[in-house]
């Protein structure tokens, strides 16, 4: 059998605007830079829903889909099959069905923490069903989840909250200590769903994610915000702000997933502005840009795609009542008409960067530094997969949050 030193997991949510009310689902795509050659595998989960990011526990042998459904779901880290799943809503009540289990961090190959309403919880992967509270997070929606580098320190971002009484806009970072088991919130000028931790020191980085609510007040079917955007360098032994980033509106840096990290720069990925920006860590002022914005050419040979985002986007809210944030989504695009880039990840010896397509519905792997293009693999149809979708409806699969398992 062929062997493939590189696994790519990158989690599925199906074809609709919003990832957090799609499937669930896993891609596995295997690589060998010796001659370029790959593989893949592609599953969705029948029961689940709002796949949203994986894990792979440290031997290789698990996953975990994190999801908005409010379950745990492991899954087989070579076939895909599904190992265990267990409803959260046994542990705590659920104020939002945007609240879930999105992110975890492994402990060991059998222990790990991830959130639940209010609160953190240790589980083991033995026996699900004895989940152990730890304490709460102070946040409104853990998000992204994170240990630092010494391990001492769970470090975690935040979703906005739908629910006026929560306040809406979150703005703010937390900090677990593992040795005080408590929790600390730090408050900063944009809400930031999705963290990185620094692999030597115990800082990690956070990126802006803004949006608005829709008719000013829900942040359900939140719209992309045309504002300027941040990144945030946090000492988590100090829990202080070191350094931060800010960058102009125009700059194509919203709506930002995956992010990874190399010796020289802080690598996030834009759902939203179709780029890879790639933050200079000396200066953390000057940074590139990897465009995948697709051309007009591009965009008509993609029409049902187009016409499906258009489509939820007047969906999610008046056109009219809402036409500001409906104009604002449009030069946050760029008026590519699509979303694109939700996943990225750098090999362990930095010579290789992993991205996933959601919009094109593409794999595409860059050599780094150069960030110059070496393969770019066209996924199926989500069709083949999943029956009950209609022939001429969106063929993409929904490519999300990734993790990518590559050789020391």
């Amino acid at each position: 059998m062929k062997g493939y030193p590189y696994a790519f997991h990158v989690a599925l949510d199906g074809n609709g605007i919003n990832g957090l009310e799609g499937m669930a689902g896993v891609c596995l795509f295997l690589f060998n830079p010796e001659d370029n050659s790959y593989a893949y595998k592609i599953k969705y989960y029948d029961g689940a829903a709002g796949g949203h990011w994986v894990g792979v526990n440290p031997e290789q042998k698990y996953g975990f889909l994190g999801n908005t459904a409010q379950h745990l779901l492991f899954y087989d880290a070579c076939t895909l099959e599904e190992v265990d799943r267990i409803s959260t809503l046994r542990f705590e009540a659920n104020d939002t069905s945007l609240r879930g289990s999105t992110h975890m961090v492994w402990l060991d190959n059998r222990e790990f923490i991830t959130a639940i309403g209010d609160y953190f919880y240790r589980f083991d992967l033995n026996d699900l069903t004895k989940g152990e509270r730890l304490g709460p997070h102070l946040v409104k929606l853990p998000h992204a989840i994170k240990m630092s580098a010494s391990g001492r320190y769970i470090c975690y971002g935040s979703m906005d909250n739908p629910r006026l009484d929560r306040q809406g806009e979150a703005r703010e970072v937390g900090i677990w200590d593992m040795q005080t088991g408590e929790a600390t919130r730090i408050e900063l000028p944009a809400t930031c769903w999705h963290i990185m931790t620094h692999p030597e020191k115990d800082l990690f980085y956070s990126v802006s994610f803004r949006v608005l609510p829709q008719d000013h007040i829900d942040y359900h079917e939140w719209a992309m915000a045309y504002l300027k955007e941040y990144a945030f360098e946090i000492d988590a032994s100090n829990k202080q702000v070191v350094r931060h980033w800010a960058c102009s509106r125009e700059t194509p840096a919203h709506i930002n997933s995956d992010i990874t990290i190399s010796d020289k720069e802080l690598i996030f990925c834009n759902g939203g502005s179709q780029s890879i920006i790639c933050i200079d860590l000396e200066t953390f002022t000057t940074f590139r840009i990897i465009d995948e914005k697709p051309d007009a050419a591009t965009l008509v040979q993609h029409p049902r795609e187009v016409a499906t985002q258009a489509y939820d986007v007047c969906a999610r809210g008046g056109i009219f009542n809402n036409s500001r944030h409906i104009l604002g989504a449009l030069r946050v695009s760029r008026f590519s008409l699509l979303d694109s880039i939700y996943a990225c990840q750098l090999s362990q010896d930095q010579s290789l960067l992993f991205t996933a397509n959601r919009g094109l519905n593409h794999i595409t792997i860059y050599d780094y530094p150069s960030n110059e293009l070496r393969l770019r693999v066209k996924l199926p149809d989500l069709q083949n997969y999943v029956p009950y979708i209609g022939q001429m409806a969106d063929p993409r699969l929904g490519l999300h949050h990734s993790h990518l398992i590559s050789p020391p």
